[in-house]
C-alpha cells in the first residue's frame, strides 16, 4: 500500500469546516430572530424533522433544545407522511432541515403543515427551494463547499446547521432565565442534576438507624452503640429528645491521649457540645463542603426543635455519587 497522508487530510476537513462555521455567524441577524421568536412563543413543542444526515442532526438538535428549556422532539419525515404527523398541534413550530430544500420527504409535509398553520422555520442552504420558500423563517445554512474531496458527503453543511442548532437553543436559554438548577432538572440521572437536587434528607439515616445515648451512658455503652450502627459517632440526647452533643471516633482519639479511664467516665463528660448540624432541606452538596471545611466525616440533621431526625455521613455522599 502506498503511503497516504492522513494528518494532511485531516487537518484540511477541520479547517474547511471551521471556515464554514465562521462564516456562519455573519448570517445570525433578523431570520434568526424571528426564528428565536417563534420558539419562545411557542405554546406546544418545536418539532424538528429532516431526512438522513440531516435527520441525524435535527434529532441533536431536538435533544438540545428539550435540555435546555425548550420542549421539542423529533419527527422522522417518512414516518410523518405515514401517521407520525399526527404528533403535530396547532400549537406547535417546526424545524425543517434540508441543504438543498428538496428534500422528497421532507417537502411532502409541508402543504400539511401551511394547512394546520403552523409557523415553518426552515433550515437549508438553498434560498430558492421549495422549503425556503414556504418557510416563515429561513435560516441559511448553505456552505461554499463540503469538507468531502467529492463535495459529496454532508461534512461541513452538517456542522454547520448543528452549529446554527445550537445557537438558537443557547439564545432561548438566556432569553428564559433558564439556570443550572433548571438544567439539572433535565438530568436527573446526571452528576450536575445529583449536586443540584439531592437534598440531606433523601441519603440520610433515619430512625433506628440513627446511634443516640444520653449523656450519663457510661462511655464504654456509648461505644457499643457506635459499633452497632457504624457511623463512626453517636448523637447524645437530653430526656425531652433534644440534641445535647456527638460523640465521634475524634473525641475517642482525644479521650485516649488525655488517659480517660473509659470505664469510669460518661459520655456526656467527653463528647462535643454546640456540634455542627444541618437541616433535612440541605442540598446534599452543601452538607459535603461543611464536612470538607470543618474536617468531619459525619453530620447530625435535626429539626426546628433540635431533635436529631437523621446523620449524613461521607460515605452516603459517595455512594450518591456526590463526591
Amino acid at each position: 500500500m502506498s503511503a497516504f497522508d492522513y494528518v494532511s487530510s485531516g487537518k484540511r476537513t477541520v479547517r474547511l469546516e471551521a471556515e464554514a462555521v465562521a462564516r456562519l455567524e455573519e448570517r445570525i441577524g433578523a431570520e434568526f430572530i424571528r426564528a428565536c421568536q417563534l420558539m419562545l412563543a411557542c405554546k406546544g413543542r418545536v418539532v424538528v424533522t429532516g431526512m438522513g444526515k440531516s435527520g441525524h442532526i435535527g434529532r441533536k438538535i431536538a435533544a438540545t433544545l428539550a435540555s435546555t428549556g425548550t420542549p421539542a422532539f423529533f419527527v422522522h419525515p417518512g414516518e410523518a407522511s405515514h401517521g407520525d404527523l399526527g404528533m403535530l398541534t396547532r400549537s406547535d413550530v417546526v424545524i425543517a432541515i434540508s441543504s438543498s430544500g428538496n428534500t422528497a420527504e421532507v417537502v411532502t409535509l409541508l402543504p400539511l403543515i401551511k394547512r394546520l398553520g403552523v409557523p415553518l422555520i426552515s433550515m437549508t442552504g438553498n434560498p430558492n427551494s421549495p422549503l425556503a420558500t414556504m418557510a416563515d423563517v429561513v435560516l441559511d445554512i448553505g456552505v461554499e463547499q463540503e469538507a468531502c474531496p467529492l463535495d459529496l458527503a454532508p461534512t461541513a453543511s452538517t456542522t454547520v446547521t448543528l452549529v446554527m442548532g445550537d445557537a438558537l437553543a443557547i439564545a432561548l436559554l438566556e432569553a428564559r432565565g433558564f439556570t443550572a438548577e433548571d438544567f439539572a432538572f433535565s438530568h436527573p440521572g446526571g452528576a450536575l442534576g445529583r449536586r443540584l437536587l439531592l437534598k440531606v434528607e433523601d441519603i440520610m439515616h433515619r430512625g433506628a438507624e440513627i446511634p443516640r445515648v444520653r449523656p450519663d451512658t457510661p462511655l464504654r455503652h456509648a461505644l457499643l452503640e457506635m459499633t452497632q450502627k457504624g457511623l463512626g459517632m453517636t448523637t447524645v440526647v437530653n430526656e425531652r429528645e433534644e440534641l445535647a452533643g456527638v460523640f465521634t471516633d475524634g473525641d475517642l482519639r482525644r479521650a485516649i491521649d488525655h488517659d480517660v479511664d473509659i470505664n469510669r467516665v460518661t459520655v456526656g463528660e467527653v463528647m462535643t457540645r454546640n456540634c455542627q448540624t444541618v437541616g433535612k432541606d440541605v442540598l446534599a452538596a452543601e452538607a459535603l463542603r461543611i464536612m470538607e471545611e470543618r474536617k468531619i466525616t459525619a453530620l447530625v440533621v435535626e429539626d426546628a426543635e433540635r431533635h436529631p431526625i437523621g446523620v449524613i455521613h461521607m460515605h452516603d455522599l459517595l455512594r450518591a455519587g456526590i463526591l
